[in-house]
């Protein structure tokens, strides 16, 4: 045999046997189970507490002790819904009307506070402006208990303690949604747009609230929709600053209706879970209507 023949012969006709090499579609298939198989894992411990408080809301209290609480025993959602309506003169309605309040017009107000705070750090050249992005971000650091208490004396001080204003003055400044507000306007408002605005004899505030505000609905959607979520689920602010019941949020309304057992024997087990389960409604509605504007803006700042 010549040199020639040897070298073109095949592997397989010396013996020589190849390793085989791995698919490459196997191997995405296999990433794209273990991915599924943990999104089901989340997705499950997320809706679990979900699912136990619709099942507990649909019970009486008899069959909330003695039957399984992962299933259904009974349907008693209306008299349970009935209940919670009409308790205390429908005391009710007024908590979930305060935190529409605070949560609404809290967050609408510190949205737009935080979209110009963001929006002047970004676009403004002044002196200090890195110390202040610094104590921005610094801030993060506090937590929100750290300043109830001197909240709660200042407004002591000046008489706030126990109205409204005690609530919405905090939703009003979160250092948070103005570092996202920054983050926004670096990524979505060009220096060149507001040079032309400028030349063209529009003013500072026009150019905000015309042409800003306009290409910042995306980030200031997405700043609205999470400073609303973190104002409807606060809980130790209200409990410091507000007294009267007429001026309490949901949260802390159903904190009291908790205690109600162990200071006067009544079991308001039953109308907790479920107006628990109602104050979970706005926040899904919240979700859900803006999903496309949140989502957009979560990427939006993953990317910068």
């Amino acid at each position: 045999m010549t040199l020639t023949e040897q070298a073109t012969e095949r592997p397989e006709a010396r013996g020589v046997r190849r390793l085989s090499q791995p698919d490459p579609a196997s191997r995405g298939r296999g990433g794209q189970r273990f991915l599924l198989v943990g999104l089901v894992l989340a997705s499950t411990y997320s809706l679990f507490p979900v699912w136990w408080l619709i099942v507990a809301a649909t019970k009486d209290r008899t069959a909330l002790y003695q039957s399984n609480g992962l299933w259904f025993s009974g349907w008693h959602l209306w008299d349970n819904l009935h209940q919670v309506f009409t308790y205390q003169d429908g005391i009710f309605l007024r908590w979930t009307a305060n935190s529409f309040l605070y949560a609404g017009v809290g967050s609408l107000g510190g949205t737009l506070i935080a979209l110009a705070t963001g929006y002047g750090l970004a676009r403004f050249d002044f002196p200090g402006r890195n110390a202040i992005f610094a104590c921005v971000v610094g801030s993060f650091l506090i937590p929100i208990a750290l300043l109830t208490l001197p909240l709660y004396l200042l407004f002591s001080a000046i008489g706030m303690v126990d109205t409204p204003w005690a609530m919405l003055i905090p939703c009003l400044i979160n250092p948070f949604s103005v570092y996202l507000a920054k983050v926004y306007t670096e990524a979505t408002i060009p220096y060149e747009l507001l040079e032309a605005a400028r030349i063209d004899g529009a003013g500072e505030l026009r150019i905000f609230f015309s042409i800003v505000l306009r290409m910042m609905t995306t980030g200031g959607a997405t700043v609205f929709l999470l400073a609303f979520v973190n104002t409807w689920n606060a809980f130790f602010l209200p409990l410091t600053v507000l007294r009267g019941k007429e001026n309490w949020t949901l949260n802390l309304g159903l904190y009291n209706w908790t205690g109600t057992r162990l200071e006067s024997g009544i079991d308001l087990t039953g109308l907790v879970l479920t107006g628990a389960l109602l104050s979970i409604v706005p926040m899904a509605i919240m979700m859900v209507a803006m999903r496309r504007y949140w989502r957009t803006g979560v990427t939006l700042g993953a990317l910068k």
